[in-house]
């Protein structure tokens, strides 16, 4: 039986982080899809699982850009071609006097920016996960560590990946429904 068609993946449990850890690199080098869930940050996960950088850093420099000149374009449009008044015999373009807000835009525009990165990044709002069916799973936010095997290009048989997790002495392992 495929998983990709019917089940959302394979949920197992273990009972503490290092053995989530081997599991997941097991089940990577064996070329499934891995999600893997923790209480806590566990050191060496992210990379048992394929973590790979993302593009937030560049969405957040985009945003403060964006935001920045902006900010400048705002107020050199304003003082040099809209309303151009000599104060004091200055030139027009005096930038040193539009760096508090163009300071103020760059960081406002940085903000939002990784916000709305970090929401659409994360598929958010989610208002139900397959996973949340599975009673148990409630524990992965206090003493419990879970691996989801995803079905891949390939396909995931259900038989073959239920055999590969109890080898990696998963606790129990639960079929998650679409």
């Amino acid at each position: 039986m495929s998983l990709q068609s019917s089940l959302y993946g394979l949920l197992a449990e273990f009972p503490t982080a290092d053995e989530l850890v081997a599991a997941a690199t097991a089940a990577r080098q064996a070329g499934y899809g891995v999600e893997a869930y923790s209480p806590f940050p566990v050191e060496g996960l992210a990379e048992a699982v394929g973590f790979t950088r993302n593009a937030m850093p560049r969405i957040t420099f985009m945003g403060g850009l964006v935001g920045g000149i902006g900010a400048f374009a705002m107020q050199w449009y304003s003082a040099v071609i809209s309303y151009p008044i000599n104060v004091g015999g200055r030139p027009l373009n005096s930038w040193p006097a539009f760096i508090p807000a163009t300071l103020a835009l760059i960081i406002l525009g940085a903000s939002l920016a990784a916000v709305v990165g970090m929401v659409a990044a994360n598929g958010l709002p989610r208002l139900r996960h397959p996973l949340f069916e599975i009673r148990e799973f409630d524990l992965a936010s206090r003493n419990r560590f879970f691996l989801c095997l995803r079905p891949g290009a390939e396909g995931l048989e259900a038989e073959a990946a239920r055999a590969f997790l109890e080898k990696q002495r998963a606790m129990k392992v639960w079929e998650v429904p679409e």
